[in-house]
Parts: C-alpha cells; structure tokens; sequence
C-alpha cells in the first residue's frame, strides 16, 4: 500500500461533507458535532476503540441512521433530506455483507445488479466485477465455499456494480489473512486512484498507516484529523498510531 492514491484526483470538490454531525440516543451521546470533507479518489479512515461513535458516524454518513443535529452531504445528497437518495448513490460494505452462500459468484453478482436496477448493462457490470476483483477462477462456485479472502472480493464487487462515486467499508479485512488483505488494498488503491472516495474504519494501523486521510474518534468526540504523520504530531513526538489507539481506548475504560 502506497498511500498515494489521491494525489491525482483529490482535487475536486468533496464528495463528503460532515458538518456538525451530533447523534444522541436518550442521554447517550455517541457523536459530538463531527466535522470533516472528503475529496474524490481519498482513502479516508474513521479510526477509534470500540464504542468512540464510529460505526454510528457511518451509519449517518450512509442514510442508515438520522442524526439529532448537524448536517451532511455524500455524493450531494442531503442524507437528512434524503436518506434513501444517499444509499442509492453510495457503495457500502461491511463484515456481514449480505451474500447469498447457496448461490455462485455469478449468480450472487447478476442477483445484485437486479437490485440495483441495472436492467440494460447488468453484464457489462457483471463482467467488469469478474475482472476487477479478480473472481474468474471462482466464477461458478457456490461463495458457501470459498475462502475468506475470495469472499471479501466478492462482497465488494457487489457494492460496486452501480458505480458509486463513494465506498463505505466497515471493517472489511478483519480476519482475513495477510495474502488476501494485501490482494484487497491492491484493488482498493486503483479504485481510489480512478476517482472513487473511500471511506474505512479499521483495527488494523498498519492498514492506517497508508490512508491518505483519517479521524480519531474517542467518546464520539474528534480528537484528531489529517495525514497520518499530522495526526502523530497531534498527539506527540514519538507517538505511532497504535500508540494513540491504545491511549484512547484507555481512556474510555
């Protein structure tokens, strides 16, 4: 991993834009007035220990979850105007990606670009997934079957079919092994590289290292957001990113 995707292509006009963004459930406050923008062909990670806000930060990004105060625009859409807008033009993938395990690669990818309306191109779409995510050699096997790994690219093919300008992805790599996470940022890299902003949380900092961009979060509060060498300098000399996690998940202990 580079780390070099965006520096073609980021400079449009963000594709994400958080102002403010605040969720509350009852007196819990699990995101506190976040605010950031990220730009076209950024792999932008949102970073934190179990319970810092982030998956609820994704989930208002992605029109899943209404925010109490802020706003927020992803691939211009107003995601508290609309919702429903925000997940038609968005990719989104997570851990539990809703595969169908009794179907083939193929046939889980034509049953995707059925449900994304691709009435006219669903093959070209199919194809080019095939190719991209490098499925070929699995094409007709049932994804009960494959490995970790082949699932994974599976999954994102699925996400990418209708060619959002915006990737969600929600812990992706985790226990997949070292071969198949390096396979997967390679295809992560050209898809930034051709325009499409990424947008990823993490456990893993050496996957972290090498984002263009990321965010701390801790408590649902912003601690810190930039470069990965502007964020170690945030937090100290000297400081790693593992350092900053295991500090902040201290914290919150």
């Amino acid at each position: 991993m580079s780390g070099t995707s965006a520096t073609a292509v980021a400079g449009g006009e963000p594709v994400v834009v958080a102002e403010r963004l605040t969720k509350r459930f009852a007196a819990t406050l699990a995101v506190s007035e976040l605010s950031f923008a990220i730009r076209p062909g950024e792999i932008f990670g949102i970073l934190g220990p179990n319970g810092s806000g982030k998956t609820t930060a994704i989930r208002m990004l992605c029109g899943l979850l209404v925010p109490t105060s802020g706003a927020a625009r992803v691939a211009g859409v107003d995601v508290v105007a609309d919702p429903d807008g925000v997940k038609r033009a968005i990719g989104y993938m997570s851990q539990m990606f809703g595969l169908y395990t009794d179907l083939t690669v193929d046939e889980n990818l034509r049953f995707y670009a059925g449900v994304y309306g691709l009435e006219r191109e669903w093959r070209a779409r199919v194809e080019r997934a095939m190719r991209d995510m490098l499925l070929e050699p699995v094409r007709g096997r049932l994804v009960g079957v494959l490995s970790g790994g082949f699932r994974q690219r599976v999954a994102l093919g699925c996400a990418l079919l209708h060619r959002p300008r915006v990737l969600f992805l929600d812990e992706p790599t985790a226990g997949v092994d070292p071969a198949a996470r390096r396979t997967f940022w390679g295809i992560i890299r050209a898809l930034a590289a051709d325009g499409t902003a990424i947008v990823v949380t993490t456990h893993y900092m050496d996957e972290a290292e090498r984002f263009d961009r990321l965010a701390f979060l801790s408590r649902g509060i912003l601690k810190a957001v930039g470069t990965p060498a502007e964020v170690k300098t945030a937090f100290g000399a000297g400081f790693s990113l593992e350092d900053i996690f295991v500090q902040l998940q201290e914290s919150e202990r």
